[in-house]
């Protein structure tokens, strides 16, 4: 079928405050170590004991788009651990109907893939809700975690580098 996972929504705000709040990742998505702001940045997601993905900013073009690829992950509800491995996701900005849409892709999420269902629905989740909340009203619903699902500066520590890693074998792989 090769259909990368979309969805769009329409926001009571500028392309500018949209930018900005896809930009501030904590605030809708959840937890991260690195930055976002320019391309090159690096960052990684965590959800403890289910999934990390590492991210490099690859586009950037204020109130328009951004893209982050992904350069590392594991999923730990797939066969594939890496799926998401060399995918992209990407937000496209744009004036319309008196607000601003933005499309959300994650390029290389298809249909086929095991974690399409899981993943799309999580995504559908933070975009459709959390995302459109957190442009409208400032107010997300992010990941959190407490208690023994915490993690800690050195935690992240060690998944940015476990990404990083992965990434470079990756390069020299090919």
């Amino acid at each position: 079928m090769n259909a990368n996972f979309t969805t769009t929504i329409t926001v009571d705000a500028t392309p500018q405050k949209a930018f900005d709040a896809i930009n501030d990742v904590p605030g809708w998505w959840g937890r991260i170590t690195g930055s976002t702001t320019a391309v090159g940045d690096e960052f990684v997601y965590v959800v403890p004991g289910l999934h990390y993905s590492g991210f490099r900013v690859t586009d950037i073009e204020p109130a328009r788009r951004i893209a982050w690829l992904v350069t590392g992950s594991y999923l730990d509800f797939t066969v594939d651990k890496q799926e998401w491995n060399g995918t992209t996701v990407r937000f496209d900005i744009e004036e319309a109907d008196g607000g601003t849409r933005v499309t959300f892709t994650h390029e290389g999420l298809e249909p086929e893939d095991e974690c399409y269902d899981v993943c799309s629905n999580a995504w559908g989740m933070f975009v459709n809700g959390s995302l459109k909340a957190f442009i409208e009203t400032g107010e997300g619903k992010p990941y959190s975690f407490d208690g023994d699902e915490a993690l800690t500066a050195a935690d992240h520590a060690e998944l940015h580098h476990q990404v990083a890693e992965a990434a470079r074998l990756a390069n020299n792989a090919n």
